[in-house]
């Protein structure tokens, strides 16, 4: 008898502790819905702030800058010089004092040619900026919907803890009229435990994604966000061999790459260029001390073909040809990277939107018809309390599965629009 009383006593105070619990996390979940926060703005103001984008705009700004550097002649030079100078050092007596004004002229198209190489470096930094533009808004995109799995998981965990007090109650209330058990009981008790424990884990995951989405947007880690929008999937309606070519003719990376040969083929021909060699006229004016004054010049030619000096210049041209081979098989590899990129994103996009489809066709479906069930037969004595701990267990298992299938989803198609180099 005593015995008894004390089981009752134990499970009245377990059921005080587990139902003080449920109202703390229902009094978490009242305390208003959150405003939703929708994906396009997050992306504009990531574009607008993310430092990494600034850097690499600011990139091009310096690249540009050095065009109208290399188009230009080299500085003229101005020159004094005093001849027979007399020991009093008067300048007004010296023998001869020679003003002179020089230029330097290099070879024809030797600075258009600058010129160029400065510009094709100009156009890679600008696909450059396309290409972490498109990074960014996928790092935005995937961070994006990482938190949205954050938030429908512990959704779906407060609607667990939910049912499972239903589930305690029915015990309990069996129990105290002698036809349940009190390992039933704690069987609930045990559960709603374990859900308990898992909550702050969700939490954790929730506060990093959205440090992570903070980030991206050049915000605080705690700076507030909603709650994102759930995405209505779409079938794609692109083809695989459609999408390598719009990538192969539009990605920012193989156009940067492009401009890379195109940049060290003018750098061949400039390399060339130096094999000739530069003018360098002076004009001078001479002021003769008690003689008459006289113009002079001068004209002086370097000569990079000498054989003590060719050789620095042959591996000029030698090391522009090996570049130019490089960038070539960067961008085949590139190429390639990108063919396998999408067949493999694509692969895994039709397998993730099999994944949806089955959950909301068939297995979420029926998991929750399952639960009815148990639950009402329970209820009825005529189910075990432990299968219907098991459909409870296995319905959240399948709805964690459908979200993260809907968040991976919407990651892959991220991915996908970097690679191919458009929204798609």
């Amino acid at each position: 008898m005593y015995q008894q009383k004390f089981s009752h006593g134990r499970i009245a105070f377990f059921s005080v502790m587990v139902l003080g619990m449920v109202g703390q996390v229902w009094a978490e979940e009242l305390e208003g819905p959150e405003k939703v926060q929708e994906l396009k703005p997050l992306i504009q103001e990531a574009l607008e702030h993310n430092p990494e984008i600034q850097a690499v705009r600011e990139q091009v700004h310096v690249l540009k800058e050095r065009v109208p550097q290399v188009r230009t002649l080299e500085d003229p030079e101005v020159k004094i010089q005093l001849w027979n100078t007399p020991e009093s050092l008067n300048v007004t007596r010296t023998g001869t004092t020679i003003y002179g004004l020089a230029q330097r002229f290099p070879v024809p198209g030797l600075l258009s040619q600058q010129e160029e190489v400065a510009i094709h470096k100009v156009e890679q930094a600008e696909h450059r900026l396309k290409a972490k533009v498109r990074e960014i808004t996928s790092s935005v995109t995937v961070a994006y919907y990482e938190l949205l799995y954050a938030h429908k998981a512990l959704a779906v965990h407060h609607e667990q803890v939910n049912l499972l007090r239903q589930f305690f109650k029915i015990a309990n209330a069996k129990f105290k009229v002698g036809k349940g058990t009190q390992v039933d009981v704690l069987r609930a008790q045990v559960e709603l435990s374990k859900l308990f424990q898992q909550l702050p884990i969700l939490e954790q995951r929730r506060e990093t994604a959205q440090a992570h989405l903070n980030t991206l947007l050049d915000r605080a880690p705690l700076a507030p966000l909603g709650v994102p929008q759930t995405p209505k999937v779409e079938p794609m309606t692109y083809s695989l061999e459609t999408l390598q070519e719009e990538a192969l003719r539009i990605r920012p990376e193989l156009q940067e790459a492009g401009m890379a040969v195109a940049q060290f083929q003018s750098a061949t021909k400039l390399a060339n260029l130096r094999y000739f060699p530069h003018l360098r006229v002076e004009l001078q004016r001479w002021q003769n001390y008690q003689a008459d004054d006289g113009f002079g010049g001068n004209v002086t030619l370097n000569i990079p073909f000498s054989f003590w000096t060719k050789a620095k210049y042959d591996a000029g041209v030698r090391e522009a040809a090996a570049q130019v081979a490089a960038a070539r098989a960067r961008k085949r590899t590139l190429e390639n990277l990108t063919r396998f990129q999408i067949k493999d994103l694509v692969a895994q996009i039709q397998a993730t939107q099999q994944v949806i489809t089955l959950f909301t066709t068939t297995v979420l479906p029926q998991a929750k018809q399952t639960l009815k069930a148990a639950h009402a037969g329970y209820r009825t004595d005529r189910t075990d309390f432990l299968d219907l701990i098991d459909t409870q267990r296995a319905l959240l298992s399948y709805q964690l599965d459908y979200f993260r299938a809907l968040a991976d989803r919407e990651q892959q198609m991220a991915q996908l629009e970097q690679v191919v180099g458009k929204d798609l």
